[in-house]
């Protein structure tokens, strides 16, 4: 085998072709994708729960039994109601 001698600075360029022919081939920064919009229905609904929420709750502040349940049953029921039709 033939022996190679390469200088420092000759190293460091065929090691930069080499590796910025990798960083080459990235292209540019996609575009992050669009957020959820949420839809009207979701809106009244969330409404809807914060308003019915404080009757299903204790005084120190935690759920009433099944009352996560009933405060979702009766946001419903109330967005619900509000649809023209």
């Amino acid at each position: 085998m033939a022996e190679v001698t390469l200088t420092l600075e000759e190293y460091e360029a065929l090691r930069e072709m080499a590796m910025g022919s990798t960083q080459q081939t990235v292209s540019a920064p996609v575009a992050a994708p669009k957020k959820r919009r949420a839809s009207a229905a979701s809106k009244r609904y969330g409404r809807a729960f914060k308003k019915v929420a404080p009757r299903y709750k204790l005084k120190s502040g935690r759920w009433k039994k099944n009352g996560f349940r009933s405060a979702v049953r009766a946001a419903h029921k109330l967005a619900g109601s509000n649809r023209k039709l």
